[in-house]
């Protein structure tokens, strides 16, 4: 039987020696392994509910395009009203008798001397030149004479006056020499004036040709020299 302290062996061994410090050595640290199984949240389907169709949506679609339709053409109309180029407007501002006489022997003619002032006006937007302005003047219908006046030109929207005066001397009246001396002894010669107008309208890099006319009926007493009626009227 062995006693304690001696020399045998003992029951526990000793704990190894560390490595020596000269030889260093590295560490990973290993991965936390969670053995949880992974959390799901569940949610209820819902069935998607189909939309109804839109029972006005086509009508107010159509409606929005007629709308805009209608918008455009009055648009464009408006436009076309506003540059169209029109006829220059054409008035009698004042119309004068200067002296008629009627020569029955040994031949039957006239002589008139009649003043015009014509007022012309420019509706467009653009600016135009007219060549010239041409009054005429007859009797029951059959052209006696005529005068040309001068040309000028119109600003846009302008106004313009131009006189003319016509002087007819030794007019021979032989096809209605009867109807002559009706209206004179009636002491009413009806006579008829027409003033025309042509020249050019300036529309951008074009010219287009305009041209406007007016007659005036005039009823004039030879005795005292003076006008009893006249009426003009655009043509």
């Amino acid at each position: 039987m062995e006693k304690f302290g001696s020399s045998t062996t003992p029951f526990l061994q000793p704990p190894p020696r560390p490595p020596p410090a000269s030889e260093p050595y590295y560490g990973i640290p290993a991965p936390i392994y969670d053995p949880s199984p992974p959390t799901y949240i569940l949610l209820p389907v819902f069935p998607r509910r189909r939309r109804r169709p839109c029972r006005w949506c086509g009508s107010l679609l159509s409606s929005s395009c007629l709308l805009s339709l209608a918008f455009v053409s009055v648009l464009l109309a408006g436009s076309l009203f506003f540059l169209w180029p029109s006829d220059p407007e054409i008035s009698v501002a004042r119309l004068r008798l200067n002296r008629i006489h009627v020569f029955p022997q040994p031949i039957v003619r006239l002589d008139i001397s009649i003043g015009l002032e014509i007022k012309v006006r420019n509706r467009d937007f653009f600016s135009l030149d007219y060549d010239s302005v041409v009054a005429s003047i007859g009797y029951r219908g059959r052209r006696l004479g005529s005068v040309i006046s001068k040309g000028g030109h119109l600003v846009a929207r302008g106004v313009s006056y131009v006189d003319a005066e016509l002087h007819l001397d030794g007019i021979r009246v032989l096809n209605d020499v009867f109807y002559l001396i009706e209206d004179l002894a009636r002491g009413s010669i009806p006579l008829d004036t027409v003033t025309e107008i042509e020249g050019q309208l300036h529309l951008f890099s074009l010219d287009v040709p305009i041209q406007g006319r007016i007659s005036c009926a005039v009823h004039v007493n030879p005795e005292n020299q003076t006008i009893i009626h006249q009426g003009c009227y655009p043509e």
